[in-house]
């Protein structure tokens, strides 16, 4: 079982949603030609901007092309991916990091094939140490040879350490953004918390994108902060099937909604 209003992807495939969510992961296989991606933690700037919704659905698509995929309940703080698949919490990350386990022992299947999920587990009382373990560094290894692609949800990247420790150890960080209420400043504060332990930011989601005349969905180009220090947008809409140029600019997706019923998580 799993919330249908939120993992569109897979309740309902042929949808706008579903299809701004396969550019988005487009985007990111082509983003790394030398090395492909193979972990990547999903945050935001501040809470309720739909990071969780996004790295679901995005864990999603990728499983949808046959890659074994696995998702990860990193945010140790207010843990939600266990209540998206219906499953119990009571055993999970926290739990293997600190008994130095078996990850095997932990992991599930889902009603998605090919998609694995680890839920976050007993809260625990210090999760930036958990994270910046060395059984963590060591879990990442591990799954890394098993699994084709590991997706993780953490907490805000503002509010607290976890999302900069665990983009020390994976391949790529994308931010997401609430674009109904963006804040530049908490945005701008969100990049310079990562760019101080060298993340490898893939890019910027925006979600819940006002439809205008129209349109489904809208397709941008972003460039975050130029030497000024200023936030720099640009971009035009775009037909739903136009491809898009990134142009060496930081690739991002506008979507109209994260999920059926308006949940932003």
């Amino acid at each position: 079982m799993l919330d249908k209003n939120i993992v569109i992807t897979h309740s309902d495939p042929k949808s706008p949603v579903s299809e701004a969510y396969r550019v988005l992961r487009t985007n990111i296989q082509y983003s790394s030609i030398d090395k492909p991606l193979k972990s990547i933690v999903v945050t935001s700037s501040s809470p309720m901007e739909g990071k969780t919704t996004t790295v679901v659905n995005l864990a999603v698509t990728f499983a949808q092309t046959g890659s074994r995929v696995l998702l990860i309940d990193s945010d140790m703080r207010k843990p939600k991916l266990h209540k998206i698949f219906v499953m119990s919490n009571t055993r999970g990350l926290t739990n293997l990091l600190a008994e130095h386990d078996d990850y095997k022992r932990y992991v599930r299947s889902t009603d998605v094939p090919s998609l694995d999920l680890l839920t976050c587990g007993t809260i625990p009382p210090n999760p930036s140490e958990l994270l910046s373990s060395n059984s963590m560094k060591q879990f990442m290894q591990e799954v890394s040879q098993e699994y084709d692609m590991i997706l993780m949800d953490s907490p805000p990247v503002v509010n607290v350490t976890d999302a900069a420790i665990i983009s020390t150890f994976v391949d790529g960080t994308i931010l997401v953004a609430y674009s109904g209420n963006v804040e530049t400043g908490a945005l701008k504060r969100a990049k310079e918390l990562l760019d101080k332990v060298n993340a490898n930011i893939l890019g910027v989601v925006l979600n819940k994108l006002d439809k205008k005349a129209g349109a489904n969905y809208y397709y941008y180009q972003y460039n975050y902060y130029g030497d000024e220090g200023k936030v720099r947008k640009k971009g035009r809409r775009r037909k739903k099937n136009e491809q898009i140029s990134e142009s060496g600019e930081r690739a991002a997706i506008a979507m109209d909604s994260v999920s059926r019923d308006g949940t932003n998580i």
